[in-house]
């Protein structure tokens, strides 16, 4: 089981000064066409975690206790580590619904579209 937030929940999240960890874990050539910039942004490829599992986390990621939010191009990705990141024992984590595709059409299209 895992939690999950809204796109216009992460642009709250977003427009605060509250410390989380924003995981993108789409595939690097995809953040070519869509990429919201942000310090608290962190690059994790699904495909690098399941190679690699923990040891493909950004260091700030690793911390059990963090507060992350996991975003993808429509979700399902990152609906995929949050509940593996849950199972692994992070109590924080968050899947973002809807992805970064659901983030532009709703919140802010200049962030793209592919």
């Amino acid at each position: 089981m895992f939690a999950e937030i809204t796109v216009a929940q992460l642009s709250e999240k977003l427009n605060s000064d509250e410390p989380f960890i924003l995981l993108d874990v789409r595939e690097l050539s995809e953040l070519n066409y869509a990429k919201l910039t942000d310090s608290r942004l962190e690059v994790a490829p699904l495909s690098r975690l399941a190679r690699e599992g923990i040891d493909a986390l950004p260091e700030s990621a690793r911390a059990q206790d963090a507060v992350m939010y996991v975003l993808c191009h429509h979700g399902n990705r990152s609906m995929q580590v949050t509940a593996w990141l849950a199972q692994q024992g992070w109590k924080n984590v968050f899947n973002v619904r809807g992805g970064i595709d659901e983030y532009a059409r709703r919140v802010d299209a200049s962030v793209g579209f592919y």
